[in-house]
């Protein structure tokens, strides 16, 4: 039987020459190309929406408005970010007014409701009004119907408003307790909380110039009291407790299957009970840093 040793003088001179070469520093500057483009990967959230761009007009209409639908994928880098995105009915997109008041008023507006209706493209139902030669789209409320005159004002009486459902008034005109829905974070940027189907904002109280409001999560936030908000409840109030019933059902409403290996919690085991935040005070301006104190030795 034959032994085949490795020849150990050559092994030597390879693993010294090999040494010597990665001591070089031309060694260190070798560069390889590679096809890999550098892309950042866009993450869901953050208030960006991957199933649909609407291709606003410069004027507003009531008429249907044309969008694209994304499938879930980015609509700047084409990538796929959400994967439980897809297919469906295409409904028509209608322009919904989140500014209760015109700038351009200064008494109180009066609408009538002309027509409510279901939009597919979100949860709640909409009413169209009309005031003199206009119209526009609005959230509906719960018990609104047809004919019912809405009133909107931006003054503040000293005594608070006992505001009709579908009334839109500054925070700092309600009454304690009142329910609201499409509150404004700030000062004239149209409905911001509130505002899915059955939702509803409770005001708790009021500490100067800003009104503390409780929001569906339980939490609280003090917003300005010049804020407009909607007084009642939204519509179609059954929409968190009607079953989707069957899988075409929610392939049609753009959803698509899951992998099945997410499982919800039903909390069997117990679930974790946090301490709600505290309160959070949202504000236009940014509060100045504290200043700087010198200190001399």
């Amino acid at each position: 039987m034959l032994v085949m040793t490795p020849p150990w003088g050559w092994v030597r001179f390879v693993c010294v020459n090999l040494l010597e070469i990665s001591r070089c520093p031309l060694f260190n500057k070798i560069t390889y190309r590679t096809n890999v483009k550098d892309v950042t990967v866009p993450k869901p959230g953050q208030g960006k929406c991957y199933r649909r761009v609407v291709h606003y007009p410069k004027k507003y209409t009531v008429e249907p408005i044309p969008y694209t639908r994304l499938g879930g994928r980015d609509p700047n880098t084409k990538r796929l970010v959400v994967k439980g995105i897809g297919g469906g009915i295409k409904f028509p997109y209608h322009w919904i007014d989140r500014n209760r008041m015109p700038p351009s008023s200064t008494g109180p507006l009066f609408e009538r409701v002309i027509h409510i209706m279901k939009d597919g493209c979100r949860t709640a139902d909409i009413a169209l009004v009309a005031s003199g030669d206009k119209m526009r789209y609005i959230l509906a409320t719960e018990n609104m119907k047809p004919g019912d005159i809405l009133k909107t004002s931006k003054e503040i009486p000293r005594i608070p408003v006992r505001a009709s459902e579908g009334d839109a008034h500054p925070l700092g005109a309600f009454p304690a307790g009142t329910i609201v829905n499409s509150v404004e974070i700030l000062p004239g940027n149209g409905g911001f909380f509130a505002q899915a189907a059955g939702t509803c904002a409770t005001v708790v109280r009021r500490i100067g110039d800003r009104v503390i409001i409780q929001l569906p999560s339980k939490r609280e936030l003090s917003l300005s009291k010049e804020c407009m908000a909607v007084a009642g409840r939204l519509s179609n109030i059954m929409h968190s407790r009607t079953p989707i019933g069957s899988a075409q059902r929610n392939r049609e409403l753009g959803n698509r299957p899951r992998s099945g290996l997410w499982q919800r919690k039903t909390g069997r085991f117990g679930r974790k009970i946090r301490p709600l935040p505290p309160m959070k005070t949202v504000s236009s301006r940014k509060e100045a840093p504290p200043p700087r104190m010198p200190l001399n030795l």
